[in-house]
């Protein structure tokens, strides 16, 4: 009789066990079908149930983090990539898919082991081979560049992206003329390569050679009509030909392509100043700082542009937030001090006066601070400078560049929906404590810290609240919304790597608006 029921208590741990194995693949099957069809949150969603089941199958791993990389997640991307091969150090795409989530955060010699560790394992990968040679040419390891595009012409074939490689480290070498023999070569193979006319371009800028630059810069344009620094780069080259009508066209054109470029704005914005366009020239000074407070040029423009078309209240706090920063500004008291006088707040404008009075008196003989160190001054100017040529240094830096958006990638697909939407970033509401809650106090512990965080976060303690949320994650490892505002509360102390840690364990719980956050300042790094 004890021989029966063992006999049948193994049958049914046996079926039970292929039913729990049928159940893990259906799963799997299931995340990756959401995965083809980009849904990419809702394959995460899948791929957790079986980590957190069978967390030593190295595929969901791996399929979650290609997942999270679409999502632009690259932290969660590469940490997950790093507990897949750990399970199997043998499957080359996860070496490229980590590689690649290491060069978007801009770690090269990470990104380069990868690619040493996927070469070895195929050596016959051509694009394993190039995405390295980029590595080397970000990290200005340019006698490596060389060596390793002479290494895959060999080996494979001569390529016009190749030679603008070669052609992109000699350049940086100062060595203008084999730089243009390769871009030379580069338009042999393909003449309609669009970043060989670019590269053209910048060399020509830097000779000054604006009419070169122009025809350049017109050819590329016609090969990528939508990539918007080529637009920039030919505005300032029509400026200095004189072309105003065709650089405002540009500028234009720009922002159609890019609606939140701040440099587009404000060129357009000077030039829109001084063509006494100054309602036009106020729209884009009234984007930039609404994008842009503590941009203190493009504030000090509109506080100007404000005084001469009569918003006397507008000039007025625009030129007090200025003043508050730079208390010493001379000119900005003065101009504040006419626009008191024109409203008849006669003590105000007597009290600016009396400033600049003891200011000057302080000057004459030694004392105070100085008006504007040079420091300050080039602090104010690092991101609005209405000297055209050090937008074109500015420029030329974000596009000669050979990008790593070029390096090949084989997971990428068309983006999900849910990273492209525009969310606000404000912190997540406080959890109600029921009943049932309270009597627990293992419950109720991390909740009350959290709420406490939450009230600090919207008076603007930020300090306080990232103290508190990090007390309830110590209690509660798995407190969503405490890693959400967490990182949202580090976004305000601009403490931008601590905060993309966050958000991103805080969309691997579930908070998906943390993935469109996320895409937001992934791109501004």
């Amino acid at each position: 009789m004890s021989r029966l029921i063992f006999i049948i208590i193994f049958c049914l741990t046996q079926t039970l066990a292929s039913f729990a194995q049928f159940n893990f693949d259906r799963l799997l099957n299931v995340g990756r079908t959401a995965l083809y069809y980009n849904d990419y949150v809702l394959s995460i969603h899948y791929f957790n149930q079986i980590i957190n089941a069978k967390p030593y199958l190295y595929e969901p791993w791996y399929l979650r983090s290609v997942a999270k990389f679409n999502l632009e997640d690259y932290i969660g991307a590469k940490d997950d990539c790093n507990q897949a091969i750990r399970l199997n150090p043998y499957v080359v795409d996860m070496y490229h898919l980590h590689a690649i989530c290491a060069i978007r955060q801009k770690q090269y010699d990470e990104a380069i082991a990868d690619y040493d560790k996927a070469i070895s394992i195929t050596n016959n990968n051509k694009d394993y081979w190039y995405n390295r040679t980029l590595c080397y040419l970000e990290k200005k390891d340019y006698d490596k560049v060389h060596e390793y595009v002479d290494t895959i012409i060999k080996r494979w074939d001569k390529s016009a992206q190749l030679y603008l490689l070669d052609a992109d480290a000699y350049l940086n070498q100062t060595d203008t003329v084999k730089g243009v023999e390769c871009i030379q070569k580069s338009l042999e193979i393909d003449e309609y390569n669009g970043k060989a006319w670019e590269f053209l371009a910048m060399i020509s800028i830097n000779h000054k050679e604006w009419k070169k630059a122009d025809k350049e810069l017109t050819k590329s344009i016609h090969l990528h009509p939508n990539f918007a620094p080529l637009y920039l780069n030919r505005a300032m080259a029509r400026i200095n030909l004189n072309n105003i009508r065709g650089a405002l066209a540009d500028y234009d054109k720009a922002i159609e392509i890019a609606p939140d470029n701040m440099i587009a704005h404000y060129n357009r914005a000077v030039i829109r100043l001084q063509v006494g366009d100054d309602n036009r020239a106020l729209v884009d000074f009234d984007f930039i700082v609404k994008h842009e407070p503590t941009n203190v040029m493009a504030r000090f423009n509109r506080a100007m542009l404000r005084q001469n078309t009569g918003n006397v209240h507008g000039a007025i706090d625009d030129f007090s937030i200025i003043l508050k920063e730079f208390p010493n500004f001379w000119y900005g008291l003065q101009q504040r001090a006419l626009l008191y006088r024109r409203i008849g707040q006669t003590a105000k404008a007597e009290l600016d006066e009396f400033k600049i009075f003891n200011a000057q008196n302080d000057k004459h003989y030694g004392l105070g601070p100085q008006r504007w160190s040079k420091a300050k001054v080039n602090a104010v100017r690092k991101r609005s400078e209405i000297d055209f040529s050090k937008y074109q240094m500015l420029v030329e830096e974000d596009t000669v560049k050979v990008e790593h958006d070029e390096a090949k990638e084989d997971f990428n697909g068309n983006r999900g929906k849910i990273q492209n939407r525009d969310v606000d970033e404000r912190f997540l509401d406080q959890v109600l404590i029921t009943e049932e809650t309270a009597a627990d106090s293992l419950l109720a512990k991390p909740i009350i810290d959290y709420n406490d965080g939450c009230v600090a976060a919207h008076e603007g303690r930020y300090d306080e609240a990232i103290e508190m949320f990090t007390k309830a994650i110590a209690q509660d490892l798995k407190f969503e919304r405490a890693y959400f505002n967490r990182g949202l509360a580090y976004i305000k102390k601009e403490r931008k790597e601590e905060a993309m840690k966050d958000l991103s364990t805080a969309g691997g719980l579930g908070v998906v608006q943390a993935y469109s956050i996320l895409k937001k300042y992934n791109k501004e790094k």
